[in-house]
């Protein structure tokens, strides 16, 4: 069959990466995604400003690459979405290394050590531009001059060093001696560890901690947006889905008035108190989305307002849901499968109750679980003659039970339909003549 071979122009491709719309914290974020899917204990990452010549690199101790791995890892989209990844593997797309870093400089450098030897391959934006329009030259070695960046790679016997050289994003038309420009290239580091402590606080922080990272010598220490000693907690429910169970968990921050004062500042986390309510999506340990109510809610979407400031919710799945999610390039959006929405709101409203309360009150009444608060099983409705009866679909059970039914819902809600009728007919009253055992701590 007739064709044409229309490959793209490599400058304006990857001028278009560029704009993907990565901020310098989740392009840094992506990078540590690397390095833990490479096995690293100890990441390191080093902000140099110095104008025009200011560097970023992100050093770590993980397995490292051979050549022919490093030369596949720096062809854009080496991995497709759909091939099968390791559980541990927290990629995607096969971009994360390459639009992260071009969103953020004009030139980057990847070393890695493996078996005693070392690779050395680079991107070069500048050297794309100048080229041809299908010149995807990968140049091999460092540029003249950048090899003392690379040294901190010697002390160790395997890793991955990533350089960034002509960060013009950070550091656009300024000069070595320009005291505002700095102040401005520290408020970024400041806002890289705050989002780090964020995203990573489960390898961080806890149990499972095996993770620690360093910012210019610094520690970073994890922040828990759940407040979990603190906070009033739902039981861990594990929600059966197609591609693996998907836990999901409610948390009830305390009222400030029975918090520290750094308690008070560190709990608002990077966007402050009212806008980090709602839903924190994890996937694989790693967070993808803090905070928002993800367009759920009756019967209208629920907003950010401040009387639901204290409520979130911990959902978290494996890498084998990823289409499921429809997770994004950038791993910063995230979007429910319909079939765990009915049990996500349902959740979510008990949450957002008692959070509502608890600001309400100003937690006058103490620390109280959660736990006591009934679902009860049975809605009352005023008809012509006489009361009318039926099942409460928001009920935790049955809104699992139709939510898993899948293409049999019809047949949960036919069988419903018939306890209803069997029950009226008896002329029972729900709650006072018969428990069917529905009803259940929240």
């Amino acid at each position: 069959m007739d064709h044409e071979i229309a490959a793209p122009r490599a400058s304006s491709l990857v001028a278009s990466l560029r704009g993907v719309g990565y901020t310098a914290q989740t392009a840094i974020a992506d990078i540590v995604d690397n390095s833990i899917s490479a096995g690293a204990r100890t990441v390191w990452l080093q902000f140099t400003f110095d104008g025009p010549s200011s560097t970023v690199s992100i050093l770590d101790d993980g397995i490292g690459m051979s050549e022919g791995d490093l030369r596949q890892a720096m062809v854009l989209g080496a991995k497709s979405p759909l091939d099968e990844r390791e559980p541990s593997d927290l990629g995607r797309f096969g971009l994360g290394l390459k639009t992260a870093s071009f969103s953020q400089c004009r030139c980057l450098t990847v070393a890695s050590c493996r078996a005693g030897r070392t690779s050395i391959r680079r991107w070069d934006l500048d050297q794309i531009v100048r080229g041809q329009a299908d010149d995807w030259r990968l140049m091999i070695g460092p540029r003249a001059g950048s090899e003392r960046h690379l040294a901190l790679l010697n002390s160790l016997s395997t890793g991955t060093l990533v350089l960034w050289e002509d960060v013009d994003r950070l550091t656009s038309g300024t000069l070595a001696n320009d005291r505002r420009a700095q102040d401005g290239f520290l408020d970024v580091v400041a806002d890289v560890e705050e989002h780090l402590a964020m995203v990573f606080h489960q390898f961080l922080g806890g149990q499972g901690a095996d993770l620690r990272i360093f910012v210019n010598g610094r520690g970073i220490k994890p922040w828990d947006p759940f407040m979990t000693v603190k906070a009033n907690r739902t039981p861990t429910e594990v929600i059966p889905a197609g591609s693996g169970g998907v836990e999901l968990q409610g948390f009830v921050l305390p009222h400030k008035d029975h918090l520290s004062e750094d308690e008070i500042r560190t709990g608002g986390g990077p966007q402050g108190w009212a806008a980090q309510q709602g839903f924190y999506i994890y996937r694989n340990r790693r967070l993808l989305v803090a905070g928002g109510w993800l367009g759920l809610g009756e019967p209208r979407a629920w907003t950010m307002e401040e009387p639901y400031r204290l409520a979130r919710l911990r959902v978290e799945f494996s890498t084998e849901a990823d289409i499921d999610w429809d997770i994004d390039v950038k791993k910063s959006v995230a979007r429910p499968p319909r079939t765990l929405r009915p049990r996500m709101t349902a959740l979510a409203e008990i949450v957002r109750d008692r959070a509502r309360r608890v600001f309400a009150h100003r937690g006058s009444y103490g620390r109280r679980s959660i736990l006591p608060d009934m679902v009860h099983a049975w809605e009352t409705s005023t008809g012509s003659t006489s009361p009318r009866y039926r099942i409460n679909r928001r009920h935790p059970a049955v809104a699992l039970a139709v939510a898993v039914a899948g293409e049999h819902a019809a047949d949960v809600e036919a069988a419903l339909a018939i306890i209803v009728r069997a029950i009226e007919s008896a002329g029972y009253k729900p709650g006072k003549d018969l428990s069917l055992g529905l009803d259940c701590a929240a």
